[in-house]
């Protein structure tokens, strides 16, 4: 057995913890899908997959063909990100732990027995059965909260409230088709304002604000696909490239649940 923590996903709320193991001495190595779609490309390490490598507030990430590769950018002192969506080089990493962070909102095949330690972001796992535990990704009081035993709080399919903006924060895709981006992320738009196409279908800022998160320029949609992220705080254009309080939180919980169960830097 190796002492690598495998996580799987590299999207900005995987990147946090990522982030955070890694600062702490972990040796850390994620795995996505060959398509990222996560739209906060700025902190997510996913976009190694596209560009070969990203770097999130000090930590670099690399793209790696296959796993001797992946074990030299470890030894490099970088995070390795490999293409594998079904986790089908666990049996031959065998790590230390495996951290499902995802946030499917359900389990993508992630099991107890994977690694000596498994650990499930958000809905979807329930403690004891699916992996050892689980962390509370739902923003209040329990956020981060480490769950030993049952599930965390249903999804509501409802974004955070900034300064009282909730559902129109989020924008999403409504018919199928590819992305051209008109206005990227730290642009300022205001509510009407044409921020993309997809194909020759305009889609709309629903707020004015900050653009956070836009997917990336191309990307084939399909109807419901997140395809951006306007924050109402348009002066705060730091946080389109630093990890959220939320992403933060969480890999606080991820990193005591792994020390708890003894896995250690």
């Amino acid at each position: 057995m190796s002492n690598i923590v495998m996580v799987r996903g590299a999207g900005d709320l995987a990147t946090g913890t990522i982030h955070k193991l890694f600062k702490c001495g972990y040796r850390v190595l994620a795995t996505e899908q060959s398509r990222p779609s996560s739209i906060r490309r700025r902190v997510a390490l996913s976009e190694a997959v596209y560009e070969g490598s990203a770097t999130v507030e000090g930590v670099t990430a690399r793209l790696a063909a296959d796993l001797n590769e992946a074990l030299k950018i470890l030894e490099n002192g970088q995070v390795p990100v490999l293409t594998d969506p079904d986790c089908r080089l666990v049996r031959e990493l065998r790590p230390a732990a495996v951290v499902d962070a995802i946030l499917a909102k359900r389990n993508l095949g992630t099991s107890m027995d994977m690694a000596p330690v498994t650990i499930a972001l958000g809905p979807g796992f329930a403690a004891g059965e699916d992996v050892c535990a689980v962390i509370e990704t739902m923003r209040g009081h329990n956020l981060g909260r480490i769950i030993w035993k049952g599930k965390a709080a249903p999804n509501t399919g409802k974004p955070g409230v900034v300064e009282g903006h909730e559902k129109e924060r989020v924008i999403y895709a409504q018919v199928g088709g590819r992305i051209k981006i008109r206005r990227d992320i730290g642009s300022v738009v205001e509510k009407g304002e044409i921020i993309a196409y997809i194909d020759s279908e305009p889609v709309y800022a629903a707020l004015t604000g900050l653009i956070r998160g836009m997917i990336r320029e191309g990307y084939p949609t399909v109807p419901g696909l997140k395809i951006a992220d306007i924050d109402p705080r348009k002066e705060q254009i730091e946080n389109c490239s630093t990890i959220s309080d939320k992403a933060r939180c969480i890999a606080g919980g991820v990193l005591e649940a792994l020390m708890t169960m003894g896995v250690l830097p």
